[in-house]
């Protein structure tokens, strides 16, 4: 490694020949750490450091901490403690629900089943075609053009196809790329209401609440949930943590083997300085969640980019419809123009968005999830997110309506997408 390199990976340089003042509006992506959550981390690699699953004293001094931010964790979806399992993040608990819980069928027995929607993140959709190709039967529930279930599409399939199978309902409690939120709690009562009906099969249900949490109240009870993702670095926690919340008598097949940790549910030594960090984590969203003034000044907010944006650029459109949203999530199409490229001169202006998933930011196709929406490829492709958090400006909006429009409008003249 070269000195240039290793100076502005550890002396606190940036490895960049500019100065560096972004403006932020990529906050599903990953959100900055909160300062109570980077003096936490911080305290556990310098003081905290010992194997929480030893014996000695020093190492139970740590398990103490990590149990207390259990306690965090479970509070903030008014869970038990001993149902949330630390994982590496959302990614690691969505494959835990599914794989761990889904296995192909051997002999005469039924397929399982996994009921989903085509607008989920990748990290079920992906687990999901896995699944499919190992012999698990995955049916994709019907959205509307916002993204929204079709809640009696979902009391249909539970009626033909869950009775004495194995079956397993995964949705999203609020969409990672509009914000749009399900309506968790009629899908709840439709597979409540169906679980008498499953005969000797079991009847599960799977919310992934990675975009919701801390933003949202999230309620694994009022929900009926059986198990549902978490991810620290969503809510301002760190990254390489998350959590999956396990119903009790829920026990999915565990993934990471090797070690008795998390109750047999996850092998590996416990990654304790993200676990204290995340239990900090949630334990500030859940003040956040008690302010729904400062929660309506956020929403305000995001409304007044949304203006902006749309009177300053004819054409552009809000991916979401009137649907039900997180206050935080704007999706804007901007047809006949490539997301990537908008995407590159935001960024060269110093401003931070994303084209749906952080994770797909590479690809050129238009985000699976607009197109399931019925959202035209002309729009798609040149659909945009931007999403503040609990710490952006209203200086950071008013720059943000500055560079945004320039920008589309400076595409519109030069790069114009040929019709699609």
């Amino acid at each position: 490694m070269n000195n240039a390199v290793r100076r502005g990976l550890w002396d606190g340089e940036t490895p960049y020949n500019q100065a560096v003042d972004w403006t932020y509006l990529d906050n599903n992506a990953t959100t900055r750490p909160a300062d109570g959550v980077a003096d936490a981390v911080r305290q556990a690699h310098e003081t905290l450091w010992a194997n929480p699953s030893s014996v000695h004293r020093f190492g139970q001094a740590v398990r103490q901490r990590v149990e207390l931010a259990r306690a965090s964790v479970a509070s903030l979806i008014h869970a038990k403690d001993r149902e949330v399992v630390f994982t590496s993040g959302g990614t690691e608990s969505n494959n835990l629900a599914l794989r761990g819980m889904l296995e192909p069928a051997h002999g005469d027995a039924p397929r399982p089943l996994l009921i989903t929607t085509r607008v989920e993140h990748s990290a079920i959709r992906e687990p999901a075609a896995e699944l499919e190709h190992r012999g698990v039967e995955v049916v994709y529930l019907r959205v509307d053009g916002d993204g929204r279930a079709d809640v009696s599409d979902l009391e249909r399939l539970l009626r033909e196809r869950a009775p004495g199978a194995n079956a397993l309902v995964s949705v999203q409690w609020a969409n990672n790329e509009t914000g749009v939120i399900q309506p968790v709690e009629a899908i709840a009562a439709a597979v409540e209401a169906a679980r008498g009906a499953a005969g000797a099969g079991r009847l599960l249900l799977h919310i992934d609440a990675t975009q919701a949490a801390g933003k949202i109240p999230v309620d694994v009870k009022a929900v009926s949930a059986d198990l549902l993702t978490l991810s620290a670095h969503k809510f301002h926690g760190p990254k390489g943590v998350g959590a999956l919340y396990i119903r009790t008598g829920v026990r999915p097949r565990p993934l990471l083997l090797g070690g008795p940790q998390e109750r047999d549910r996850r092998g590996g030594t416990e990654n304790s300085p993200g676990i204290l960090g995340m239990g900090v984590a949630a334990e500030l969203a859940r003040t956040f969640l008690t302010d729904a003034r400062e929660i309506a000044r956020l929403q305000a907010m995001r409304d007044r980019f949304e203006r902006g944006v749309l009177a300053a650029c004819p054409g552009a459109v809000v991916n979401s419809g009137s649907a039900p949203r997180l206050w935080n999530t704007s999706n804007i199409g901007f047809p006949r123009l490539e997301a990537e490229a908008i995407l590159m001169a935001l960024s060269e202006r110093g401003l931070c968005a994303s084209a749906g998933a952080a994770c797909s930011s590479g690809s050129l196709e238009p985000s699976p999830v607009l197109l399931a929406m019925g959202i035209p490829e002309a729009v798609a492709h040149g659909s945009v997110r931007f999403s503040i958090s609990r710490f952006t400006t209203d200086a950071e909006i008013d720059r943000a309506l500055e560079i945004v429009p320039a920008v589309v409008a400076r595409l519109s003249k030069t790069l114009p997408v040929s019709s699609r």
